[in-house]
């Protein structure tokens, strides 16, 4: 842990502890709730000539938001959506558009979302040097916002910014692309983001966005998670996007209380 010579802070110290207290399985989190959890639809793997149609559906079937999954090919190695699909959106559904800024310097694109009607803010960690100013950004315009880390970023991360945010974005696959298999080594991080959450900010939802199916719906659960980005398995379940919403939320139904 020393660098050449110089030993941490009682601070890093802690957060060290914090981040090793871990003994290789998630316990179950008593406070995990299966009638709290929410699923944000992911219109990233939506049919894009249904959109409209798709979206309309998935509100039928009990989402409780929409994920919009922004990105600009340089923080992310992928291009997708700008603001005119969240206008588009805001024309066709009532439910809260949640969108997720893959990309470098979003304050400079935080008033256009808005202005297409963008409910809350999703920005990551990694790579904003001005976070709180971020949040200062988001926060004037009267939105919502949360911060999301990488798979392979420490939960630590989140220490001093957690008490001024109103959710955390854990992603359980490296941002990017859509279709990728959930990283299970991530259900630790959710459990330890859990009881940060619970010590610092109770309030705060935990998401996480990744890989999400029955299965891994389940075990986010279990970890502390209650809201889930789900892409695949709604908009591509093999009978339509209600048998993919019925699917997942039948899947809280196995978590422990």
């Amino acid at each position: 842990m020393p660098r050449d010579g110089i030993f941490p802070s009682l601070t890093l110290l802690k957060r060290y502890a914090f981040e090793a207290d871990y003994n290789g399985s998630p316990a179950i989190n008593k406070m995990a709730n299966k009638d709290d959890a929410k699923i944000a639809p992911s219109i990233l793997a939506a049919d894009f000539a249904l959109l409209g149609y798709q979206v309309n559906e998935a509100a039928r079937a009990g989402a409780d938001r929409l994920h919009v999954d922004v990105m600009d090919g340089h923080f992310v190695p992928n291009l997708s959506m700008g603001a005119p699909i969240v206008a588009s959106l805001r024309r066709v559904t009532n439910l809260p558009l949640e969108t997720h800024l893959m990309i470098s310097n979003p304050d400079l694109f935080v008033r256009e979302f808005v202005e297409a009607g963008s409910d809350s803010f999703l920005v990551h960690w990694e790579g904003n040097a001005n976070l709180h100013r971020t949040v200062q950004n988001i926060r004037a315009a009267g939105k919502r916002f949360g911060v999301a880390i990488n798979p392979a970023t420490p939960s630590a991360v989140l220490e001093e910014i957690l008490p001024e945010i109103d959710q955390v974005l854990v992603m359980t696959v490296d941002p990017g692309f859509g279709h990728q298999p959930f990283l299970h080594t991530t259900l630790a991080k959710i459990s330890r983001v859990r009881q940060m959450i619970d010590r610092l900010n109770p309030g705060c939802e935990l998401e996480v966005d990744g890989g999400i199916d029955p299965v891994t719906a389940r075990l986010s659960v279990d970890a502390g998670a209650n809201v889930l980005v789900a892409g695949s398995s709604v908009f591509g379940h093999t009978e339509g996007v209600t048998a993919g919403m019925k699917s997942l939320r039948t899947s809280f139904d196995l978590v422990p209380q």
